[in-house]
């Protein structure tokens, strides 16, 4: 009787052991599901989740650290056709995006509209030198005035620079290069980034996720409307988010779509590597070198090309021209010293240096809620100007000429204190769920399997006992 209990006892073990490894094989599918359902539900961009508490508010910080480019020789330029050597001077930083989404509006098509208020806060402490360091850059007027200009009146730009006693070059301090002066040529204001204190960029209008996660923070306009800047319909497709989230339960096998104003168009990033920021895995995702080919590398890019002349024919990599989206100004984006451009970029204009690592954009995006978490976003402002028969500072000027002005980091990563309520909220919560499961499936099968071998045992001995 007391054998026949223990291998009863041992069945039950076992089949109790199965039981919770049953239990804890089910809780895999379903704590999915359960994952997926919250964080699904607090990714929707509507008042009481948790995205739209992150969407609302200014966030983390963001900072623009400007390097500007100081002119070495500009008499030699000048007077004999010397290539233009230049210095970076730099950090000087800002504190940008610190203000909240504004005029916020919820519609029926489940999409939101709102402004991003632009404002700029000198930080000394951040930067190498003041506001009032001098610069030698280029005159914004005349390398305007000049593409501006038809050819056949540029007599009226020779008139316009010798009775204002202007030149090809000019010496200002870093906070009229970068945020507006008054031009004696145009009798206006210009800059690298005129009036961007006190403006807005949007409106946007972007999906809620309440009908379709999938499109959760996606651009569906920009300013009313689609881009209408390129006369084509892929290179003014609006596409992807404005890079800050992305919808949920991110593939690194797929590439991140983002729309940018700064350059007027969408771009992708392509996963890199899986790093931790702060005891939080992330994926890294970073611009394509093809992103700023020549079309003949990555035709998708040709609808971006606009003028044979200054592109050689659209064989110029590294630069967009974005004077359609900018008044007519001949203002191109690139990245960073021209990293990934034509070689014929660098030795236009000496001291340039392109690293990899220092002038790339990057994403970190935590690959659960889609949320980014780190960002570096690196461009540089170019202008445009060229050889001419009639205007006196420019005679000596070879050929067209991509000169950089200043180029651009804008960073922000989450705080300590957003980083431990992360993992406290979401992570946490993931891990424990996968500790219980874990737990309950080991045990349960050593359960199981210590019970089947007892029986086994004790059942071997009770077959000896009765032969014997």
């Amino acid at each position: 009787m007391g054998c026949c209990n223990r291998r009863c006892g041992l069945i039950a073990g076992a089949v109790v052991g199965a039981l919770v490894a049953i239990l804890g094989g089910i809780l895999f599918p379903v704590g999915d599901i359960i994952i997926q359902g919250t964080v699904e539900t607090e990714a929707v961009i509507e008042p009481g989740t948790t995205a739209y508490e992150n969407w609302v508010a200014a966030g983390a910080k963001v900072y623009r650290q400007f390097w500007l480019f100081d002119v070495m020789n500009p008499l030699e330029v000048l007077e004999y056709g010397a290539t233009p050597a230049v210095v970076e001077r730099g950090p000087y930083t800002y504190m940008t995006r610190y203000l909240a989404r504004d005029n916020i509006t919820f519609h029926l098509n489940h999409t939101v509209t709102f402004l991003l208020p632009n404002g700029a806060i000198f930080e000394p402490s951040m930067s190498v030198g003041t506001e009032d360091d001098k610069i030698t850059s280029l005159n914004l007027a005349v390398a305007g005035a000049y593409s501006a200009i038809p050819t056949e009146l540029h007599s009226i730009v020779e008139t316009l620079i010798k009775t204002t006693n202007s030149s090809l070059f000019q010496r200002r301090t870093v906070k009229e290069l970068l945020f507006g002066y008054t031009d004696p040529i145009l009798r206006g204001d210009v800059g690298f980034f005129l009036d961007y204190n006190q403006t807005y960029d949007g409106p946007y209008d972007v999906f809620t996720g309440k009908d379709d996660i999938s499109k959760v923070g996606k651009i569906d306009m920009w300013k009313g409307s689609s881009l209408g800047f390129w006369n084509d319909e892929y290179c003014d497709k609006l596409n992807g988010t404005d890079a800050s989230s992305f919808p949920p339960f991110v593939n690194k096998k797929e590439p991140l779509f983002f729309f940018s104003s700064d350059i007027c168009r969408s771009v992708s990033a392509s996963y890199e590597s899986t790093m931790n920021l702060k005891g939080i895995d992330v994926y890294r995702y970073s611009l394509h070198p093809s992103t700023l080919a020549s079309p003949l590398d990555n035709p998708d890019n040709k609808c971006f090309c606009s003028n044979m002349k200054t592109t050689k024919n659209c064989t110029l990599a590294g630069v967009l021209d974005i004077s359609t989206c900018q008044q007519g100004r001949p203002v191109y984006i690139s990245l960073p010293h021209f990293l990934h451009g034509s070689p014929s970029l660098r030795t236009d204009v000496i001291g340039l240096n392109p690293h990899e690592e220092h002038h790339k954009t990057f994403l970190d995006v935590e690959p659960t809620t889609g949320f980014t978490l780190n960002f570096a976003k690196r461009i540089q402002v170019n202008m445009m100007y060229g050889p001419s028969k009639v205007i006196t500072v420019l005679k000596k000027v070879k050929d067209y000429t991509i000169f950089p002005l200043v180029w651009l980091n804008e960073t922000a990563t989450l705080d300590d204190e957003t980083a431990e309520m992360f993992k406290k909220e979401l992570i946490s919560r993931i891990q424990m769920l996968e500790i219980i499961q874990q737990v309950l499936l080991g045990v349960g099968i050593g359960v199981f399997i210590l019970c089947l071998l007892g029986y086994c045992i004790v059942r071997r001995s009770h077959n000896k006992n009765e032969f014997a």
